[in-house]
């Protein structure tokens, strides 16, 4: 099936789009309250030297398995591994990005809602209110539910329309967007009064505050935010014309992914510094603390808080659909090809699989107390799932593969592109994949599972 591929239709789409599979919530959300928990820029500059040791070679890992065997992500790793084994890495990734891709939705379609609230002012009130708010959206039985189908079929839309007019179209005008959102949103946190302590906070580092478990998070949102171990790299390379330079393709992407979060923190730290707010706050910075940081800059400057409380949340809403439609291709190209489906078919059968999933994740954290896996609410439960076992484990095998398991003729062949660029950075790419990725993610999975 290979002959009948799709390829990207130019190399901004490939950027773009496969930016976008990694650019998310985690960006705008995770990396924002990790870095005011691990102590500003100290953990900023640890995390950009993960990206370079970590993020850029396994990424390059990937693109060449997906590249080499131009199919679905089981596909690619049975033909680059030659063997079945092999295959089975491909499917946990399948497996895993229905998981993420179900939890998610649910998460996605509260920043919808938040949007919407936003805009109506349903967002205002004591720091009492605005918890009472989020505590009723997320434990009502229906409204969810229903944000959540609207950004899993907003996203079914847009990938059975197909990797040109769909995932490469969607992505070159959603990419440009929020980071022209994000630049708007930076430039008026910043000028906000007192926002010099945040941006001192963030770029001016403070290395007594670095310890161990700030070299782990850093190590961690690293493999997270880049997406690596859920097979949408894999998938979205099998789509790579045969040109594509990988290892430039990865540092691109790379780069920019981390602009993103760079740009992020540059909206969130200012506001918080600027209403006395800690930047410490934790998970529950977007939902619970961010709404109280608006609130506070509307009496003084209300335009700029009307602003802010809408862009970030419609920012927010963007990044989701930016990883919601990577994860749903990574099941409809398995489905697609094992099943011999149409992609429209194919399509179908991922949105109702990841559909019924976001349903009881909804359910799961109030609405239906039982649903609960190991004393989690199944929402939480999928979360430390794919987090802290699924993904780890499925870049771990890759950079196994890539490094070991298959001749290394393989590989080189893949980042010279056939021998046709010649650069001394492809055995530096090479030893990486080979030694340092696999340390560092083992530790990565050891630290999540509390072990050190």
């Amino acid at each position: 099936m290979s002959s009948e591929r799709v390829n990207f239709g130019s190399k901004l789409g490939i950027i773009l789009a496969t930016a976008g599979s990694a650019v998310g919530l985690g960006n705008i959300w995770r990396f924002p309250y990790l870095t005011g928990e691990n102590g500003g820029a100290a953990f900023l500059l640890i995390y950009l030297i993960s990206i370079f040791l970590l993020g850029i070679p396994a990424m390059a890992a990937e693109f060449a398995v997906g590249r080499y065997g131009k199919a679905n992500a089981a596909r690619s790793y049975l033909r680059i591994g030659g063997k079945r084994a092999w295959a089975a890495v491909g499917i946990l990734g399948v497996l895993t990005s229905i998981i993420i891709l179900g939890f998610y939705a649910v998460v996605a379609g509260w920043c919808l809602q938040y949007l919407f609230a936003a805009a109506t002012g349903a967002l205002s009130g004591s720091p009492a209110d605005v918890n009472a708010y989020f505590q009723s959206l997320t434990t009502n039985p229906v409204e969810p539910i229903l944000w959540a189908l609207v950004i899993i079929l907003l996203t079914h839309y847009i990938v059975t329309n197909g990797i040109r007019k769909g995932i490469e179209r969607a992505s070159k005008l959603l990419m440009p967007l929020l980071f022209i959102l994000l630049v708007v949103l930076t430039v008026v946190a910043c000028s906000l009064p007192g926002a010099e302590e945040g941006v001192r906070f963030f770029l001016m580092p403070d290395f007594s505050a670095i310890n161990s478990t700030t070299f782990f998070d850093a190590l961690g949102q690293a493999f997270f935010s880049l997406s690596l171990g859920t097979a949408c790299l894999c998938t979205y390379a099998s789509y790579f014309k045969d040109d594509t330079k990988l290892v430039n393709s990865a540092l691109q992407i790379a780069l920019l992914d981390t602009l993103i979060a760079l740009l992020a923190g540059l909206v969130i730290f200012p506001a918080a510094f600027s209403v006395g707010i800690s930047p410490n706050s934790g998970p529950s910075l977007v939902f619970l603390t961010l709404p109280q940081v608006f609130q506070r800059v509307m009496p003084a400057v209300p335009l700029v808080g009307v602003i802010m409380s809408i862009g970030f949340y419609f920012l927010l809403v963007l990044a989701a659909l930016t990883s919601t439609i990577s994860m749903h291709e990574i099941g409809t190209a398995f489905f697609r090809e094992e099943l011999k489906l149409s992609r429209r078919k194919a399509a179908l059968v991922q949105t109702s699989l990841v559909s019924m999933l976001a349903v009881a994740c909804s359910l799961s954290v109030g609405a239906v107390g039982g649903l609960k896996v190991m004393g989690l609410s199944l929402l939480d439960f999928c979360n430390e799932l794919t987090g802290e076992v699924l993904l780890p484990m499925g870049a771990l095998l890759t950079c196994l593969l890539v490094g070991w398991g298959i001749p290394r003729s393989i590989i080189r062949s893949q980042l010279t592109n056939c021998g046709a660029l010649v650069s001394r950075s492809t055995d530096v790419v090479i030893f990486m994949i080979r030694y340092v990725c696999p340390v560092c993610i083992l530790l990565v999975f050891i630290h999540q599972l509390g072990v050190i």
